[in-house]
């Protein structure tokens, strides 16, 4: 490359990290932007490396399905995929002997456009890896990490640990939420981290689920029963990070009856597939989703409570703003890494994931204690809720991110 980062060959943009955000943004550049952009992915994993078989549970609104298809990967996933066909709410006690249904989803869900699917994490990661590998479109630096970077009027000098320096006119930092180039750009965060962790294990069960995907509010916080292809089911489980912290690290029989009691009878007797994982839980926002010659997709940018799944359809969100974004300036021969350009991705996807976020937490922090007062106050708006079909649909077009200014790729849409 010239000084500038646009040469004869047009414009680089250095994609960092190749995880969910960064090697869908990857794939989204190279196979649908104008071939004036050159997309260079640096991840620090091998192109090779033995992939966990990670069976958790990963919803999939609509719009991001729409995205997945754009880019070519719903067709692999799908045969693995499994619809979450009705939505079931529930909100009381942990020993409590009935779990009334307080609002539910099921007519509202029969819509492709508004229907949820499940996917196993370690499916999707690894054919996004598949797909990167594959893709001539990309230069695959891996493994490899961004070091450094420094700007100027006409781009970005990046240094990679292998001592490569690299000429781009954006950098994009997908390395997840402790990003060393959100840092190295000064950019901010806000947040604060909760008093629980985060419980995630896949099961097997005796009867079938038929796409019934539960949400217990429970006063250490929601236990969600997400399924999955056949007759199992990915947990979500809140719980108070000491508590959750000695389930995972001790008795395997202890744990699986500790989730039982949360669990239910309803789908018959419990077992584990694999090994329970727990991790910390935080509200993390960055005070600007871009910088000069730099734009933060999914978790650099944002992350969020796992009460309602929404943090890989937020990060998502981004990648199809981003890519519509570079596009369109693209496509009338303006600089894709100029301010302007990343002023409208900033004001396209900041205060989505704010108020997505603050949603997140206030009904966390709502739903998870053991107040009788407010469990009389939660249980009458959700049954007012459950009587209002309008309103029901609303929030399902919503979850479904079929609202306000959604990027063309969410709608299936072409660029």
């Amino acid at each position: 490359m010239s000084q500038s980062a646009k040469g004869q060959s047009g414009f680089r943009i250095v994609v960092a990290g190749g995880g969910f955000a960064g090697g869908v943004l990857a794939l989204a550049l190279a196979r649908l932007a104008p071939k004036t952009c050159r997309v260079t992915l640096v991840d620090a994993a091998p192109p090779d490396a033995t992939r966990d078989p990670d069976g958790r549970g990963l919803a999939l609104s609509p719009a991001s399905k729409n995205l997945l298809n754009a880019v070519g990967l719903w067709s692999r996933l799908e045969p693995g995929a499994q619809s979450m066909d009705a939505i079931e709410i529930t909100d009381s006690p942990l020993n409590a002997a009935l779990r009334p249904h307080l609002l539910g989803f099921a007519d509202e869900l029969k819509d492709d456009g508004t229907k949820a699917w499940l996917v196993e994490a370690g499916a999707l990661l690894g054919t996004i890896a598949d797909e990167v590998r594959d893709e001539p479109g990309i230069e695959l630096i891996a493994p490899d990490t961004v070091q450094t970077f420094e700007t100027d009027g006409f781009g970005a000098t990046i240094h990679l640990a292998s001592g490569r320096n690299l000429r781009a006119a954006l950098l994009v930092a997908a390395d997840g939420k402790k990003s060393k180039l959100r840092d190295l750009a000064g950019i901010k965060c806000i947040g604060w981290s909760y008093a629980q962790m985060g419980i995630v294990a896949t099961i097997a069960h005796e009867r079938p689920h038929n796409g019934r995907a539960i949400q217990h509010f429970l006063p250490s916080g929601p236990f969600a029963i997400l399924p999955l292809k056949g007759n199992r089911s990915s947990i979500v489980w809140t719980e108070e990070a000491g508590l959750a912290k000695t389930l995972v690290e001790g008795d395997p029989d202890i744990f699986l009856a500790e989730l039982s009691r949360r669990f239910g009878h309803r789908l018959g007797a419990i077992s584990l597939e694999g090994s329970p994982r727990a991790f910390p839980l935080s509200f993390q926002m960055a005070r600007a989703f871009v910088g000069e010659r730099l734009a933060l997709v999914g978790d650099a940018a944002h992350v969020v409570h796992p009460l309602a799944g929404q943090g890989l359809n937020i990060g998502l969100r981004d990648v199809a703003a981003l890519v519509e974004a570079i596009t369109d300036s693209a496509r009338v021969g303006l600089d894709i890494g100029s301010a302007t350009a990343l002023a409208r991705y900033q004001r396209w996807r900041r205060f989505d994931s704010a108020f997505s976020g603050a949603a997140m937490d206030g009904m966390n922090r709502l739903f998870s204690n053991d107040s009788a007062p407010l469990r009389a106050i939660r249980d009458l708006g959700m049954g007012l809720v459950d009587r209002a079909p309008g309103l029901k649909r609303f929030l399902v077009r919503e979850a479904a991110g079929a609202t306000g200014d959604v990027p063309r790729l969410l709608r299936g849409k072409a660029l």
